[in-house]
């Protein structure tokens, strides 16, 4: 993704004057290989730019105001060096609006016993010093991530890696721009929500379009345009008999490509990352954008179907927070279950829309009838997921405020064919199992769509939460539903009180 190229990450090293010149120089010097040592990690996705380090109120102000008001810093990470007196942070704390990680670590990793001496007990001060600056931000109320261990530690550097993809998910929800095309649904629940509640507490705007912009901007395809697109779809997919050329349904994949290039000059034009639409509101379009959608998607649109705002936010949020990792990540929906005698399994798909990022192999681009909308038969791509662990992740407005809710899962083969299933499909097994995953996400009030994740581990969904302040339910391994409940309302206590 080119527009995350230019965003960074600000190191700022605490400290103070009393140490003399020569200490200062030292503390500088450390916390230049500290960023360039993290810097060498792959665990962590932006560059980190140290910067001079602190040692008076009014320069801790001025970077903090600086950190705030620069588009190309996503957030900072603090270090207190030495004892750094927490009063002198607490008027640049309380004008940073940037995710901040607090990283506990010290220069050294080891303590020197036979040369020990109070020089090294004066510059290496983290152990207090980074007590010191973790009361004031608990004094101050200052979300933040705590990272506790050496800095060249894997494990470190892993966790700070996480959190840095959580503040590219924050970042992109203070600028995205959601487009639906036609409203919801009708009479659906859990689509709804309250759009401006959710730009006052996430960043991002929602606005509606209609069917018929998408076909304004089609009128200026040029049958070059079409042709070349055909092109593409025959070189990258393994298309069904009767799309080939000379093929009964054609035209079809003509239809679906002309869509597809009406569609992103749509979006492009208004700067639009994520969308929605729903079967209920097509008017001209000949057919449901089936591989418009999925392909949208692949390069890291978001998308919701039936009009779900939400989802299609949360689908561009987690794409550009795993940018770079191995997996993809998808829209999806819990479809049906398959309750066997061993295990009972969920298979997740939609009627059109999942994402070829999580294709297994080469997809097949086929056409079928859809059975409801009304519209000519739509184009898809076919295809099953990957075997490995994933996430399920979803978004709901309860009224009052927003929850997040999240299952892991462990996507499986399909075991058998599904020759009469013309989707894309993943087949999984909740943790700690369907039916107590299940319990528990009805009882949170989960959506039906989710964004489905193999990319990502649950750390950064718990980063991101802490960022934007909403709750995060986890349902995992170790979910047992009376301790799930007790959790749920101790949260209400906390999250509808502050």
């Amino acid at each position: 993704m080119k527009e995350l190229q230019n965003l960074k990450i600000w190191f700022l090293t605490g400290t103070q004057y009393l140490y003399g010149e020569k200490t200062l120089q030292q503390i500088s010097k450390n916390a230049v290989s500290v960023v360039e040592g993290l810097n060498e990690s792959e665990k962590i996705p932006l560059e980190i730019v140290f910067k001079p380090i602190l040692k008076t109120q009014e320069e801790i102000t001025k970077i903090c105001t600086e950190a705030s008001s620069d588009p190309n810093c996503v957030g900072v990470i603090a270090w207190m060096h030495t004892f750094s007196p927490a009063k002198m942070w607490i008027n640049g704390l309380k004008l940073l609006h940037v995710p901040l990680l607090h990283l506990h670590t010290q220069y050294n990793n080891e303590i020197p016993w036979s040369t020990i001496d109070m020089d090294f007990m004066n510059l290496n001060q983290s152990a207090h010093g980074d007590r010191e600056f973790g009361h004031i931000l608990t004094r101050l109320k200052t979300n933040r991530k705590v990272v506790v261990g050496h800095w060249k530690k894997e494990e470190v550097q892993s966790a700070i890696g996480n959190w840095v993809r959580a503040a590219l998910g924050f970042n992109e929800m203070q600028q995205l721009k959601v487009c639906r095309f036609g409203d919801n649904m009708r009479e659906v629940a859990v689509t709804e929500g309250d759009k401006v509640e959710a730009q006052i507490q996430f960043g991002f705007s929602v606005n509606s379009f209609d069917a018929s912009d998408i076909v304004k901007e089609m009128k200026n395809n040029t049958a070059k345009e079409v042709e070349e697109l055909v092109k593409i779809y025959e070189k990258e997919y393994t298309l069904a008999a009767n799309l080939k050329e000379g093929g009964t349904q054609r035209q079809s994949l003509f239809d679906a490509a002309a869509i597809e290039i009406g569609l992103r000059r749509f979006l492009d034009k208004g700067g639009f990352k994520a969308f929605t639409d729903t079967f209920e509101n097509l008017g001209e379009l000949k057919q449901l954008p089936g591989i418009a959608t999925q392909r949208l998607m692949a390069e890291g649109y978001g998308f919701g179907g039936e009009g779900d705002w939400k989802t299609a936010a949360l689908t561009r949020v987690l794409k550009v927070m795993s940018v770079g990792l191995e997996g993809g990540t998808s829209f999806m929906e819990d479809y049906t279950y398959h309750f066997g005698d061993k295990k009972s399994l969920v298979l997740g798909s939609h009627m059109l829309e999942i994402c070829p990022t999580i294709a297994a192999k080469k997809p097949s681009c086929e056409v079928h009838p859809l059975g409801i909308g009304g519209k000519e038969d739509p184009v898809r791509l076919v295809f099953d997921a990957p075997v490995g662990p994933g996430l399920n992740l979803s978004l709901i407005d309860l009224g009052n405020r927003f929850r997040f809710i999240l299952n892991e899962v462990t996507a499986l083969a399909v075991e058998k064919p599904l020759p009469k299933l013309p989707v894309a499909r993943v087949l999984w097994d909740c943790k700690p199992n369907l039916e107590t995953a299940a319990q528990a996400w009805m009882l949170a009030g989960g959506a039906h769509h989710t964004v489905f994740s193999q990319a990502l581990p649950t750390e950064c969904i718990e980063d991101l939460a802490e960022m934007t302040k909403v709750e995060l339910l986890i349902i995992d391994e170790q979910t047992e539903l009376r301790n799930f409940k007790a959790t749920m309302a101790g949260n209400k206590h906390h999250f509808e009180t502050n």
